[in-house]
């Protein structure tokens, strides 16, 4: 018989037989406020959570269902959901149906069981991702979608609890959640060995050791094993009873009453004392891990039937008999009369349209615009009040890190709900002293010093946008975004995606990277690869070559950030951040004046820029290669006697393919001048482009050897230069 079958078979005998078990708790509803008509709702949403996977797995066999991972014996989060604010944030555990139905209720006009089974189902109508994956969450119950299945989604939880203390104290008024909010994170007792889970806690204790506000539960399901990888019994309890900074709870997920208990204590202390707490809940994993998966390949009959007599609603059940709330009989009526519904409308949401073109599947990924955010207009008094430490250099020309500095200043002024994090970012202004003198005129709660945690501080950004704010943050080298890439990949970029744009994160993560450092090197702080960006669906990224566009395009980027909701990376090359001259010392050409806000012409997504109209020759670059080309450009003139233009990508994802096109008209030859490496490079899909939309054109590229770099003097060896990209130019010209 399923597995599934057989356990329904169980309870349904225990219940008509009375063989129910004693309860494992001696907390009684009354101590803990749990009313008679309370329990009778619990069970009603735990026979649903129950009923919805037997359904499920039917549904599969007959191909109408898809993969789905079952809730059964978690179905005492719905206590968990009693114990809550609808207001409360809830990043959810993917075993948690029971804990959504059972906020449903908190809300009028709710059709919990009719939305599931349309995910279940894959149907476009489904309200919470519109068929593109069958997902717990819901825009009106305050439960964003999960995907997860390693605990990612707790680095942005804690960014979203940490941010409720930040809008508090900046007053703002247009934020998700209320000031007396809290925000729940579930997970597995396998996902807490998770290195993303572990960085999450750390952080929120890091935080709340100091005193910062952290109002977060953290609520840990305890089945006592990851797939087939059973749990170190006590390992949990060990891990975190005594870990600084974060209050610990345990209760039984076997007894409603209990896990009541657990829930309520959690909330209390989160949301009076602003403390991050870790709710350890036992339950026990039925069925298997998930789809097809059997338990019996790996676990003995003993251990299974063992899992089995531990059947939370067989639990439920006992405790409503020895109550006097409900008898058997009634509690069987409720099982089946639920079964039967859910069969009725499963029938009618298996008819339901699918997603049936590429065009519809894509529809969410870049998220839907909303109207412009009103933008504070400082006053003369302000800015001047602002830049006064800098009134002796704000007229003159400068590099590209002052001038992105002052160009963060002005933003921050204008934009309240920004918020600047990262480490080192706060009285140090960072590595390279682009966020210099933030923290003095913005303080603490904007320009947020960060523990050494790239996933932290990619979370902490998602999770704030969770809430109103506009985060900016900070990672220091390129290289050490790829200890948390999966953060801007599967949680920030997906959001819009599997919420059908209901849920949107806008962000804009500021990263210093490239290559062509003089006196500082190695591959961990000259990573001249772009891949992982270029390879997320729906993400910008924006890399300036000079001061003067830096400034516009990262005002663009805070504009798409807040009226078009995009996820943004923002590169920048750190060895043209104090760059002055480009052809001879002293010639201060890669240098410029301040432009203050709306007195030159925007720099839109997009929108190229072009060097020249030669029509000998295109010179494609970006950041250091393109400062390389523009030298390289006056060599072949003045040298050689040829006319080039030279074009500055700008933005690198979402490519301008158009411009570029029109940019080359009259090209006859084109050269593509890529830094980073010729295996997965930007020049890879420049070269496809140019085959594909101008097969006429001779079209030729440059690009770094694929190599890390070394240190020293060879830090450039394997690098485009002056000189090879004029060799390469005359080469393709001349022959």
């Amino acid at each position: 018989m399923d597995a599934a079958e057989a356990i329904h078979a169980k309870f349904v005998a225990k219940v008509k037989g009375g063989n129910l078990p004693r309860r494992v708790s001696a907390v009684q509803p009354g101590d803990v406020g749990l009313g008679r008509e309370e329990m009778v709702e619990l069970f009603y949403s735990q026979a649903a959570s129950r009923q919805m996977d037997r359904l499920s797995r039917r549904l599969q066999a007959r191909g109408e269902g898809f993969y789905t991972i079952g809730s059964s014996g978690h179905e005492n989060n719905a206590a968990v959901a009693a114990a809550l604010r609808l207001g409360d944030m809830a990043f959810l555990h993917y075993r948690s149906n029971a804990f959504q139905i059972h906020r449903s209720k908190q809300l009028p006009g709710q059709t919990p069981l009719w939305d599931m089974l349309l995910s279940f189902a894959a149907s476009a109508e489904d309200p919470i991702s519109g068929g593109r994956h069958k997902v717990i969450g819901s825009k009106p119950l305050n439960i964003p979608p999960q995907t997860s299945t390693i605990a990612s989604h707790l680095p942005k939880a804690v960014g979203a609890a940490f941010s409720i203390g930040i809008a508090k104290m900046l007053k703002l008024e247009e934020t998700a959640l209320a000031s007396d909010a809290i925000v729940l994170a579930s997970f597995g007792d396998a996902s807490a060995n998770h290195s993303t889970a572990q960085g999450a806690f750390n952080t929120a204790a890091w935080a709340a050791y100091q005193g910062s506000p952290m109002p977060l539960v953290f609520l840990c399901e305890d089945n006592g094993i990851g797939i087939s990888t059973r749990t170190p019994k006590g390992w949990i309890e060990g891990s975190f009873r005594n870990r600084p900074g974060l209050e610990y709870i345990r209760c039984s997920g076997l007894d409603m009453v209990d896990a009541y208990r657990g829930a309520r204590e959690a909330a209390q202390i989160a949301r009076a004392h602003r403390r991050p707490v870790f709710l350890h809940m036992d339950t026990v994993r039925l069925y298997g891990h998930a789809g097809s998966d059997v338990q019996a390949t790996y676990l003995s009959k003993a251990l299974i039937e063992q899992d089995e007599e531990r059947d939370p609603l067989v639990y439920s059940a006992a405790l409503l008999v020895e109550q006097g709330v409900l008898s058997g009989a009634e509690i069987l009526d409720i099982y089946q009369e639920t079964e039967a519904t859910l069969d009725r409308l499963a029938e009618q949401a298996i008819k339901r349209p699918k997603l049936t073109a590429s065009r519809d599947v894509m529809a969410s990924i870049v998220p839907p615009k909303r109207e412009a955010v009103r933008v504070n207009t400082p006053s003369p008094e302000q800015r001047d009040a602002l830049f006064e430490r800098d009134r002796n250099m704000i007229d003159k020309p400068q590099h590209m890190a002052r001038l992105l500095s002052w160009a963060l200043a002005d933003l921050m002024l204008a934009h309240p709900q920004i918020i600047v994090a990262g480490e080192d970012v706060g009285p140090k202004g960072g590595v390279y002293n682009v966020t210099a003198k933030l923290h003095d005129r913005f303080g603490s709660c904007r320009v947020i010093n960060t523990l050494l945690d790239e996933q932290s501080i990619l979370g902490l950004g998602i999770g704030a946008a969770h809430n109103g704010l506009l985060p900016i943050t900070e990672i220091q080298f390129l290289a050490y975004v790829h200890n948390a890439e999966d953060q801007l990949r599967g949680e920030a970029a997906t959001l819009s995606f599997f919420s059908n744009g209901q849920y949107t994160n806008p962000s804009i993560t500021r990263i210093a990277g490239l290559g062509y450092q003089k006196g500082f090197g190695g591959h961990f702080h000259n990573d001249n690869s772009l891949a992982i960006f270029r390879d997320i669906p729906g993400l910008i990224l924006a890399c300036p070559s000079n001061g003067a566009d830096a400034v516009e395009m990262l005002r663009e980027c805070v504009r798409l950030a807040l009226e078009e909701q995009r996820v943004i990376v923002f590169l920048e090359p750190i060895a043209l951040y104090m760059t002055r001259d480009l052809h001879e010392e002293g010639d201060a050409l890669w240098t410029a004046t301040y432009a203050a806000p709306g007195e030159p012409k925007p720099i839109r997504i997009g929108e190229l820029g072009v060097h020249g109209d030669g029509t000998d020759l295109a010179i494609i670059s970006y950041a250091n290669g393109y400062y390389l080309s523009r030298q390289a450009e006056k060599i072949l003139s003045d040298e050689h006697g040829l006319n080039a233009r030279v074009i500055d990508l700008r933005w690198l994802a979402p490519l301008n393919e158009d411009g570029l096109i029109e940019a080359t008209a009259g090209c006859g030859k084109v050269l593509i001048v890529d830094e980073c490496r010729r295996t997965g490079s930007q020049s890879e899909a420049l070269m496809a482009l140019f085959a594909e939309r101008a097969p006429d054109v001779d079209c030729r590229r440059i690009a770094a050897e694929d190599s890390f770099i070394p240190l020293g003097r060879a830090a450039t060896l394997t690098l485009p230069s002056r000189d090879s990209i004029v060799a390469a130019a005359l080469e393709l010209v001349r022959g």
